[in-house]
């Protein structure tokens, strides 16, 4: 398919869409936790959407120092929430941003050693990684399809209707479209399904009426960065699970693209991550990390161009210096946004499973590491309660299914397959013995 110049701006604006929802949600959740007044806050979703923009640019921009290369869009991570929120009402909002800054440049201090541990990454632990965070996002989409969970209507007809259509929507263009057409399915499923959310009373435009027309970022916008080791330590621990989240989509990336990923890629992409969460913390916005939900997009759309997440990037930056524009996508109902997700985290789960078809199923130590993998990473979603006994310390990483699901993976496979043949494990390619 010929990608002209307005193609490749609908499926930008289809990748905008698809993560804009997730990433406005985090410094809406966070703003509250610690008690930001509205124009704080409105200046916090702002710089956040201007900065998600600039990460992905960052990400996909190939060169010498940074970049994967791969088709990824980069927002703020859920792991830095709860955090955050306790930095935050403990040490004051300063703190957060010191404890960003520093846990950026840890990011790419570490990047050349982390991207050494590719052998840990075979297909067992890739797909098995790349299946879960697939799972634990599903539950997402289902309570946004049915209306959000804080609202007063979840679960109602027009809500589920509302969602399903669009589902159905989008199902129908994948069957009868060809083409470009095909390609923005998702984006035309979202449209629609707002177009008929507004005969319902759903689309509530006031939102855009009261955002301004232009802001400009300031560094250090909430005062200047004070440095504490507890939030320093913290911080730097979700960085770290944040880059094991990251490893998961980019070899999912990776393998929809037929690209190899070497260390050397790898050490790119972690060190674009680093400085994205550093310049996070200069302007006062987020750790940055990989979105998953944009991975089942490339798998549903088929177009693997850089070129449209270099658009996306764009478009986000304008949006986080026009809030008014900005505005605009958050006047899609939760509804129509569920029906949508349900279809692009459906697709990451069976891309997952798709990677794991190169696995050698012969193997109990393989089916074994899949099952406590995918068992872990969707137990703790669905019951995250199950940790609170531990300490807040290690919340990081005990309330995400997908770091738990994760780690369980790499030990796993540590344990089952490096005693039998470590060298095999290091070329991250399926054999009879190790997959």
């Amino acid at each position: 398919m010929k990608l002209t110049k307005g193609k490749i701006a609908s499926l930008g604006l289809q990748h905008v869409l698809a993560m804009y929802a997730g990433a406005v949600v985090v410094p809406m959740i966070v703003g509250a936790g610690i008690g930001l007044t509205n124009a704080q806050l409105t200046y916090l979703i702002s710089i956040d959407i201007l900065m998600c923009g600039i990460a992905s640019i960052l990400q996909v921009w190939r060169n010498k120092f940074t970049g994967i290369g791969l088709p990824v869009v980069l927002g703020c991570t859920f792991t830095a929430v709860g955090p955050m929120i306790s930095i935050g009402n403990n040490y004051g909002i300063t703190s957060i941003y010191g404890a960003i800054l520093i846990s950026g440049l840890l990011v790419v201090f570490i990047a050349k050693f982390f991207s050494k541990m590719i052998k840990l990454f075979p297909p067992v632990v890739t797909g098995s990684v790349v299946t879960i965070i697939g799972i634990t996002l599903i539950p997402t989409a289902m309570n946004d399809l049915a209306g959000g969970t804080d609202s007063s209507e979840f679960g109602s007809l027009t809500n589920l209707g509302l969602g399903f259509g669009t589902l159905l929507i989008i199902l129908l263009i994948f069957r009868f479209g060809k083409g470009f057409i095909q390609s923005i399915a998702i984006l035309l499923g979202i449209v629609v399904g707002t177009v008929i959310a507004s005969f319902f009373e759903m689309v509530d435009l006031s939102t855009v009426a009261e955002s301004s027309w232009f802001h400009i970022p300031t560094l250090f916008h909430y005062g200047t960065p004070k440095f504490h080791i507890v939030p320093i330590l913290t911080m730097a621990l979700v960085a770290i699970v944040s880059l094991v989240e990251s490893t998961g989509v980019y070899f999912a990336l990776g393998d929809i693209c037929d690209k190899k990923l070497t260390d050397k890629k790898l050490e790119r992409g972690y060190r674009a991550e680093g400085i994205a969460i550093f310049l996070g913390g200069l302007f006062n916005s987020f750790p940055y990390t990989t979105f998953s939900q944009n991975v089942g997009l490339v798998q549903l759309s088929g177009v693997r161009s850089n070129k449209v997440i270099y658009t996306a990037g764009v478009m986000l930056i304008m949006l986080g210096l026009v809030p008014k524009i900005g505005a605009l996508t958050l006047v899609i109902p939760k509804a129509v946004l569920g029906g949508a997700m349900v279809a692009m985290f459906g697709m990451v789960i069976a891309y997952g499973i798709k990677m794991l078809s190169k696995v050698d199923f012969s193997s109990q130590e393989n089916l074994l590491i899949v099952a406590c993998a995918i068992g872990m990473g969707l137990g703790v979603t669905t019951v995250p309660e199950i940790f609170t006994s531990l300490p807040n310390s290690l919340r990081p990483i005990t309330e995400s299914g997908i770091v738990v699901g994760s780690l369980t993976a790499i030990i796993l496979n540590v344990i089952f397959n490096f005693r039998k043949k470590p060298m095999q494990q290091m070329t991250n390619e399926p054999d009879k013995e190790v997959a």
